[in-house]
């Protein structure tokens, strides 16, 4: 580590990733969680992605917004584990300034693209709960390409800004992020600049961006528990929150992690720098493994489905 430890250079061509800073020793472990969490995120995502595709009565609104935050947690896996891997494996630690910039424009693109899907997909549950004669009328599949072209575009922009930004900074300190993937606030902090205006609008993306996608979500969801509240029996009441419930679980672990991390990397604690890490890292990768078990497993046509696949096949 001491030969990357030095301060003679202005803008490098490389950066290098630690991994998990203080952990070094324990990196093959440490792959072993990731590896097992790659497995079921690949495996769960193509599975809905496939039976999605291969089931008619699937192709409804809220199976499309499924498939697309599938897609999100592809790219998110894709753009980051295989480097993680490579420096828990083989200490490859260097990357280039722009695969690093790009690196870093993938994970917090798909990341807003994410957040916004998750507002797509309590719109959905909303109308088909509280508004169940008008969902198929209102939620056309016209609507439902520009609302994932709307999200698409909306990420990459609101987004571009953090490598446009980062590039220009002078990095003249080192040339080491104590991560194993190039975050923006990680990467910005090595500047010898005043780095106020990536930090600001960093927190204007985390709180008026994805803030207000929350605050949207919470008040669909207030309206669909009022909902559920008045429902003539205890077993449609019961069938319904165990829903939207899961739903719910989905959205808090999304949110209130990724709140905790930002204000933890711009307010650092008295907390050991792995802990940080290991945080920020299961944050980013514990969702899409979740995803495809909650939003698939729990949801009756998919689960149906996929029984139906298994059987045939036997037979």
């Amino acid at each position: 580590m001491s030969k990357y430890n030095t301060t003679d250079f202005t803008n490098p061509s490389t950066f290098i990733l630690l991994g998990i800073p203080g952990l070094e020793v324990t990196h093959v472990w440490i792959s072993i969680p990731f590896c097992a969490m790659c497995f079921i995120t690949i495996l769960g995502n193509f599975t809905i992605l496939f039976i999605v595709k291969t089931e008619p009565s699937l192709h409804e609104p809220m199976y499309y917004f499924l498939c697309m935050l599938s897609i999100t947690d592809l790219v998110v896996y894709t753009s980051t584990l295989p480097k993680m891997l490579a420096i828990f494996w083989f200490n490859s630690s260097e990357i280039d300034f722009s695969a690093c910039l790009t690196q870093m424009f993938f994970i917090h693109s798909f990341s807003v693209m994410e957040s916004g899907i998750l507002v797509a997909m309590a719109l959905d549950r909303y109308l088909a709960i509280c508004h169940p004669l008008r969902h198929s009328t209102i939620l056309t599949n016209p609507l439902v390409a520009k609302i994932g072209l709307a999200v698409v575009l909306r990420g990459c922009i609101v987004v571009l800004p953090f490598p446009l930004l980062a590039r220009q900074w002078p990095y003249c300190r080192t040339n080491i992020i104590p991560q194993p993937y190039c975050a923006h606030i990680a990467v910005v902090n090595l500047a010898c600049a005043d780095i106020r205006v990536s930090s600001y609008y960093g927190l204007f993306v985390q709180f008026c961006v994805m803030g207000l996608d929350g605050i949207f979500i919470g008040v669909s969801y207030t309206q669909i528990l009022r909902a559920i509240f008045i429902l003539p029996t205890k077993d449609a009441w019961v069938k319904t929150f165990g829903t939207c419930g899961s739903h719910l679980f989905v959205i808090l672990a999304f949110y209130i992690p990724g709140l905790i991390i930002s204000l933890m990397n711009r307010f650092p604690q008295n907390v050991p720098l792995y802990f940080h890490v290991l945080i920020a890292n299961f944050y980013l990768l514990l969702p899409p493994m979740l995803h495809p078990i909650i939003y698939g497993v729990r949801t009756k046509q998919i689960r149906d489905r996929l029984l139906r696949l298994f059987t045939h096949k036997r037979a």
